[in-house]
């Protein structure tokens, strides 16, 4: 069987991010997706109206009964949604170090949507950082996670505490004409690369790129390698996503 990468996030109804853009991008990498859903949300495309969480007895339930049963290599997580799932994918990944760990530190929605609590979840996620193999965080999520204004010095203030890879994201920075993203491993720059940047905003780009890293890595590739193959990808669904509303955000033509 495929490698499996378990991937901890909530459910959108719209289908343009969370679990299906985990489970889309997962396979379209070669790999294998299971799920344990941290929230169910209540969304379209274009905005968040609120959430529901999953108890972390339920959360913990629904990934200990694939454990034994499915080839997992990595665990991927992105909304966790409450302080009590944070714990609980804590729990569980102590619970196997044998998984690699991609963390997308999701805060808010692309829409601005809240997606939880974001002080709480930010305090609550240097439980997790150091257990991650790689955190995605773009730039918001960045200076929010380190409260520095400065992305370099917000950078290495992450590997102070406890990162191992980190991949900048700069989907959010003024300019207009490319998007720069840099992955840094052990504090030091590895791999930086610019794509245009494409008109519209895209809903679910981000739980996409970390689900794709996620399965390259299951397959054993190197995380510079996973990582420069999961954005060329990215760009090409990018370029020919649905454009579900006029003039709104774009959902990822993942296959």
């Amino acid at each position: 069987m495929r490698p499996t990468v378990l991937c901890f996030s909530g459910l959108d109804p719209s289908g343009g991010a969370g679990l299906q853009a985990d489970i889309e991008a997962i396979g379209q990498s070669g790999a294998h997706a299971a799920i344990a859903c941290t929230a169910l949300t209540i969304q379209n495309s274009q905005q968040v109206f609120g959430f529901e969480a999953t108890s972390k007895a339920l959360l913990l339930a629904q990934a200990n009964a694939v454990v034994n049963d499915l080839p997992i290599k990595v665990v991927k997580s992105g909304m966790l949604g409450t302080t009590d799932n944070i714990a609980a994918l804590a729990e569980f990944l102590a619970e196997h170090p044998e998984y690699l760990y991609v963390l997308d530190p999701v805060l808010v929605a692309n829409s601005g949507g809240s997606l939880g609590n974001q002080q709480t979840l930010v305090k609550a996620f240097v439980e997790l950082i150091p257990l991650a193999d790689l955190i995605t965080p773009n730039t918001v999520e960045l200076r929010a996670l380190t409260g520095e204004q400065d992305i370099e010095r917000a950078t290495q203030k992450l590997f102070e505490m406890g990162a191992k890879a980190v991949l900048v994201k700069g989907g959010h920075e003024d300019t207009p004409e490319y998007i720069r993203n840099v992955l840094y491993q052990q504090g030091q720059l590895i791999s930086e690369t610019q794509c245009p940047r494409l008109e519209g905003e895209y809903h679910g780009s981000g739980c996409s790129l970390a689900s794709f890293i996620a399965g390259r890595l299951a397959q054993g590739d190197q995380m510079q390698n996973a990582v420069n193959h999961a954005e060329t990808w990215l760009f090409g669904v990018l370029k020919k996503a649905d454009i579900p509303v006029i003039g709104g955000q774009r959902i990822p033509k993942r296959f």
